[in-house]
């Protein structure tokens, strides 16, 4: 165990977000996301819901602020009529940190990437950390930004 750490971290997770550099990509994906499939390193976090990863996480790993959208959401499938409420709860994590980190909470745009291609993304990954999320559509993309202290 280690001070100011979030116990919800793995020595595993903690392990990959050091090795990430910039402009690199991590997976928070639900418990329907084809994770083992499709992750070039796999991370198991059963048990716990994204947005208490997605918190913890945003508390080491600042996003890239080189790009417009460093955060991607899986769109809904078109036709299928419904928002996902977890979105709003991850707006709210992600402003929180950016506050936190660089002083502005509007700072941060996310991206709505249709299903496959967000699959097709998510190959590229460097890791995809599989949930035990249950909400529909609460698969995330962080890119990785610069640490500056």
């Amino acid at each position: 165990m280690l001070k100011g750490i979030p116990r919800i971290l793995s020595p595993e997770l903690l392990k990959v977000l050091m090795e990430m550099g910039h402009g690199d990509e991590i997976v928070i994906a639900d418990g329907n996301f084809p994770a083992a499939s499709l992750a070039q390193r796999l991370l198991r976090a059963d048990g716990h819901g994204v947005p208490d990863l997605l918190d913890a996480i945003l508390r080491l790993f600042p996003l890239d602020t080189f790009v417009d959208q460093p955060v991607a959401l899986m769109d809904v499938v078109p036709g299928h009529d419904y928002k996902p409420e977890i979105w709003d709860e991850y707006q709210q994590i992600v402003s929180k940190h950016a506050a936190a980190s660089q002083g502005d909470a509007q700072a941060v745009g996310f991206e709505f990437i249709e299903r496959y291609a967000f699959y097709e993304r998510a190959r590229n990954a460097y890791a995809v950390v599989a949930t035990g999320e249950m909400a529909l559509y609460a698969n995330i993309i962080l890119k990785k930004g610069v640490v500056v202290e």
